[in-house]
C-alpha cells in the first residue's frame, strides 16, 4: 500500500546541501516527491511510497547525520495522492 509522508524539518537545513541529501535518500528508498525550501527557512518534504521506506527516510530526517542542524520534524500522514515522478529539489 502507498502512502504519503509530509514532514517540515525545522532548523538550519537551507543553504547547507539538505534538498540534496533528502533527494539522494529518497531515491535510495525507491520513493517520489520532493523536497523544497519555505520562506520561513524550513524545508517542507512530500514522499511517496510504501510505508517502511517512508518511515525509514523520516528517521534519516531525524538521524543528526544530515548536513545542517535539524532541531525537529513535524510529519503527517496520508493516503497517496499519486502524480509524482522522481524526487525533485525545488
Amino acid at each position: 500500500m502507498t502512502e504519503r509522508l509530509s514532514a517540515w524539518v525545522h532548523g538550519h537545513v537551507q543553504g547547507v546541501g539538505f534538498r540534496w541529501w533528502t533527494r539522494s535518500r529518497a531515491l535510495e528508498l525507491g520513493l517520489v516527491g520532493s523536497a523544497t525550501n519555505a520562506v520561513d527557512g524550513r524545508v517542507h518534504v512530500v514522499a511517496e511510497g510504501p510505508r517502511l521506506q517512508l518511515e525509514s527516510l523520516l528517521a534519516k530526517l531525524r538521524s543528526g547525520d544530515t548536513p545542517g542542524q535539524v532541531n525537529t520534524v513535524v510529519e503527517r500522514w496520508e493516503q497517496a495522492k499519486g502524480g509524482l515522478d522522481g524526487f525533485v529539489e525545488r
